[in-house]
């Protein structure tokens, strides 16, 4: 029933009703956003430091700059996360008939997909618990001091910056071991030149 479900949706040879999938382009986006976030933060904590260097190329900033791009960027990252996460979960359910083999981690497809869908969800809430903690302290915590930022604050995003490179190599071994949605990889497990399609 299910198999039959897929076959009508007229997929390409990526797996998908369209294209290019979708939720490894928002995966970029949200990876972009919420390290670019930190970093800004980091940068204006050191601000003090910076200072001298930002003089001498003439470049005009101020410490509360970077903690804006910090603020906006995490915002950012949280909005795009529900994208990417929904996304994800929707290719997901796209998956006809993986390979059985086994990821360089000794798990199988199913298993990827498993903890792949489960590790978004739970770095979606994540990133939206640090979006609010970012939230409290630039407008209730530390809305009076010229450092926005705690340093557990900033210690979690690093952590979680490591998570996020835990998870997203589940999944490239989704897309690279197993194909998921790798339209390169399903040509030619079909016996076809992928190149044909870029002429």
């Amino acid at each position: 029933m299910y198999s039959e479900v897929i076959r009508q949706l007229n997929l390409g040879a990526n797996g998908l009703p369209y294209q290019i999938p979708i939720h490894p382009n928002l995966v970029h986006l949200t990876l972009g956003l919420f390290i670019i976030g930190i970093a800004f933060d980091v940068v204006g904590v050191f601000f003090t430091f910076e200072k001298p260097i930002f003089k001498y190329l003439a470049i005009p900033a101020t410490r509360s700059n970077f903690f804006d791009v910090g603020w906006y960027n995490m915002l950012g990252a949280t909005v795009i996360t529900f994208f990417t996460v929904g996304a994800g979960f929707y290719e997901m359910l796209l998956v006809d008939s993986p390979p059985e083999i086994e990821s360089v981690w000794g798990l199988g497809v199913i298993d990827t997909m498993l903890w792949h869908g489960v590790g978004g969800v739970f770095l979606l809430a994540l990133i939206v618990a640090m979006t609010i903690w970012r939230g409290f302290q630039r407008y209730v915590w530390r809305n009076d001091t010229s450092r926005q930022v705690q340093w557990r604050y900033l210690l979690a995003g690093v952590v979680i910056m490591f998570l996020m490179y835990v998870h997203g190599t589940l999944g490239a071994q989704l897309a690279a071991e197993f194909s998921v949605h790798n339209t390169a990889g399903h040509l030619l497990r079909m016996g076809q030149d992928p190149n044909t399609l870029l002429r």
